[in-house]
């Protein structure tokens, strides 16, 4: 009765996965995948990594700007292949509104990683390390390469587990459709007023 069920699993579930339709972003890749909208906007958990200075850093660092946030390393080989894709976006892009926030989890830290870019001619994409993964955890990811979008207010727009085909018209219209929303007025801080007398 197991193998029966095991078999009839085994022709059900591609007919299944047929069905489920992917959401709109930079999939255009036959081996990439679909940029999911975030049910609700939620602030980013907590994370911190340090730059290529050493000075250790949390996505508030990048307040006020549309962050793609990229979780890779240079053992894996779907993070080594969307890079430059990365950092054409970056220089496209990148900017005051923008910025592409590649994090490397590689446990060599710098001596790993910064090689790796210049070997690469990865010129346009910022030193970021996390040699302790703690980001996976934060972000509850389960693979690599994860992307987050976050919007200027911190909040995560939408994340893609896996490859994604960021040189694709579908990627360029995505970030575009975020950036062309109005940057947040600052608030005023809430209080009592005060008049003065002349």
């Amino acid at each position: 009765m197991r193998v029966l069920r095991a078999v009839a699993m085994a022709l059900l579930l591609p007919v299944l996965l047929m069905t489920v339709p992917a959401m709109p972003g930079p999939a255009a890749a036959a081996d990439a995948h679909p940029f999911a909208p975030a049910p609700t906007l939620e602030p980013a958990p907590g994370m911190s990594f340090t730059d290529g200075a050493g000075r250790r850093l949390g996505l508030e660092a990048f307040s006020g700007t549309l962050v793609l946030l990229n979780l890779w390393a240079t053992w894996c080989p779907p993070c080594v292949e969307e890079m430059p894709a990365l950092d054409r976006l970056e220089a496209e892009f990148g900017g005051d509104g923008f910025q592409v926030v590649a994090v490397s989890v590689d446990r060599g830290g710098r001596a790993t990683v910064e090689p790796f870019l210049r070997r690469h001619g990865l010129d346009h994409l910022a030193l970021y390390l996390d040699p302790d993964a703690a980001a996976l955890n934060a972000w509850g990811s389960h693979s690599l390469p994860t992307s987050v979008l976050i919007d200027r207010q911190g909040r995560v727009l939408g994340r893609i587990e896996g490859a994604a085909d960021w040189d694709s018209p579908e990627a360029r219209t995505l970030i575009r459709r975020f950036l062309a929303r109005p940057a947040p007025t600052p608030s005023r801080p809430q209080g009592d007023l005060i008049r003065t007398s002349d």
